[in-house]
């Protein structure tokens, strides 16, 4: 549960860097709550097809956020905010 909502939390923050193609099952995946072979029967391709391309988008949404911490940044900033000391948020702007 716990990866899923981080991985769905990347995807907020990436969504426009993928394929339509990848978005599409991603969220019919995720936010639609589809299984793998639904989601092939609606596209008509394989299981593995779906399968193959969820854990690619996986991988690209970890990797966009290891380079550019969006994500991070951003649960940095909030965390800085709420204990209200504005001097640590220069480096992150």
């Amino acid at each position: 549960m716990e990866e899923t909502l981080y991985i769905t939390n990347l995807y907020e923050y990436y969504k426009e860097l993928l394929t339509e193609k990848e978005k599409s099952y991603f969220e019919d995946y995720y936010y639609e709550n589809l299984t793998m072979e639904e989601i092939a029967d609606n596209n008509e391709i394989s299981k593995n097809a779906i399968s193959k391309t969820l854990k690619e988008v996986k991988n690209k949404l970890n990797d966009y956020e290891s380079k550019l911490n969006l994500k991070s940044n951003y649960d940095t900033i909030k965390k800085i905010l709420s204990i209200e000391d504005f001097s640590k948020i220069e480096k992150y702007i």
